[in-house]
């Protein structure tokens, strides 16, 4: 029998269609106003996270489940203590104390609260918001985080304390309860270990959004999540960030409208190395990258054997119709020009496999989403895919390569040449031909 995350994956793995939306009150505005974000993170946070439903960071349907939580230490800007950002506002709002003596640097606490993407997506959501949360850590390292960590366990983290004056509805609250998955150092330097940790016996974000009896879908999306959050070392995998994308190219980065990618044109192979390159670097350890063209010579391509420049040929044949109806039947990834493909996380796998794999698809579309934009290419992730086992169809054991995350990359089409203007210089009547020599009358 599988155990219940399993089952959960399975499930949202599975044509199984999602119910009618649930009723679900979005975040209200803080009942406080709140203190600037200081000039050190200023740029750091405005760039990746702030907005409202138009955000640099792309999320399942807009919805944006992240809930980032600074932990603010001296030389921060702010006094020292624990801090929900409102993207929205670009305000903090105090929601805990730092430790005394409180330790040096800045930290970002990247967690999602499931619940508006569960009210839209039902037993599909948890999952997205796993991918979700990755796009948020690529999107504060391109925008020039220093550091970030993936795997460490929520139990390694401080607690948040539930606000007292505000409704569950609101950001703060959301933000104090939200499932800790990720956390990003924003500042040259700091200790994370030097903030107390949670209670071993706490379950991240189980005191604050208790489970609805009414709402399966939601206890069961919040359970999942809670135990992908405790696998994980007490201490972490810290990676630093070797260089990022120029500041312009993430400035420009945007999700292409569907009705651009669906008239896009198959990029060249030169770039399509790139974007596949930038996403296995970025996300090294974590899925496997695929790319499916379409054109007159359709099929399934990822990087040649180390050593080796370019792409090699896996499989041939109409992939794009194929992902189009996985892709929860998208049919205009059908007519675009090729897709990024993440592939892993078999059936049955661990916790700590489930988070690392989507927190790491995430991330690495987001870096393959910045290099595209950096090549003049429309871009677009994807996220929701069922049924997609992608390994057995083309000739592995079955349930072993899942996609998990896509991003649909297109040329721009070729321009048409305008016909040539008629000639209107002379207005003296009708051109007359003259009398032709022997060639050209050949010719004619």
């Amino acid at each position: 029998m599988p155990t219940p995350l399993a089952a959960a994956l399975l499930r949202a793995r599975s044509d199984e269609a999602p119910g009618p939306d649930l009723p679900h009150r979005p975040a209200a505005g803080p009942a406080l106003r709140g203190l600037p974000v200081p000039l050190a993170l200023d740029p750091l946070l405005r760039h990746s996270l702030a907005g409202g439903r138009r955000r640099p960071v792309p999320s399942a349907g807009a919805l944006h489940p992240v809930r980032v939580r600074l932990l603010a230490g001296t030389g921060s800007g702010v006094p020292p203590g624990q801090y929900a950002y409102d993207p929205r506002t670009h305000r903090l709002h105090p929601i805990g104390p730092a430790p005394r003596p409180a330790p040096p640097g800045a930290f970002a606490v990247v967690g999602v609260a499931p619940e508006a993407t569960v009210a839209h997506y039902r037993h599909r959501a948890w999952p997205l918001t796993l991918l979700d949360a990755g796009h948020a850590v690529a999107s504060l390292v391109a925008a020039g985080a220093p550091a970030y960590c993936l795997d460490l366990a929520a139990d390694g983290l401080p607690a948040a304390d539930p606000p007292r004056a505000v409704g569950a509805g609101d950001v703060l609250a959301e933000t104090a309860g939200a499932v800790p998955l990720a956390v990003v150092r924003l500042t040259r330097t700091g200790i994370l270990s030097a903030w107390p940790r949670r209670a071993a016996h706490g379950r991240a974000g189980a005191a604050h959004h208790p489970a609805d009896p009414r709402h399966p879908d939601l206890a069961q999306a919040r359970h999942a999540l809670s135990l992908v959050a405790a696998a994980g070392s007490r201490h972490g995998t810290w990676r630093t960030v070797p260089s990022r994308a120029p500041l312009s190219v993430v400035l420009r980065r945007r999700s292409a409208p569907l009705t651009t990618l669906a008239a896009a044109t198959r990029p060249d192979d030169d770039a399509l190395g790139q974007v596949l390159a930038t996403a296995r670097a970025a996300a090294a350890g974590g899925p496997r990258w695929y790319v499916a063209v379409g054109g007159d010579r359709p099929g399934l391509l990822t990087a040649r054997t180390r050593g080796a420049a370019g792409l090699r040929t896996v499989a041939t044949g109409p992939v794009l119709p194929t992902l189009a109806a996985w892709a929860a039947g998208q049919g205009w990834l059908a007519r675009t020009g090729a897709v990024l493909l993440a592939v892993g996380c078999p059936t049955g796998a661990p916790p700590a496999r489930i988070r690392r794999d989507h927190l790491l698809a995430g991330y690495g579309v987001g870096h393959a989403q910045l290099a595209a934009t950096a090549l003049g290419l429309s871009a677009r992730p994807v996220g929701s895919w069922q049924c997609a086992d992608l390994g057995a169809a083309i000739g592995g054991p079955a349930g072993d390569g899942w996609v998990l995350h896509a991003l649909a990359v297109g040329a721009p089409p070729p321009r048409r040449r305008p016909a040539p203007a008629p000639d209107t210089s002379r207005r003296d009547g009708p051109v007359v031909p003259g009398p032709r020599t022997a060639e050209e009358h050949h010719a004619a």
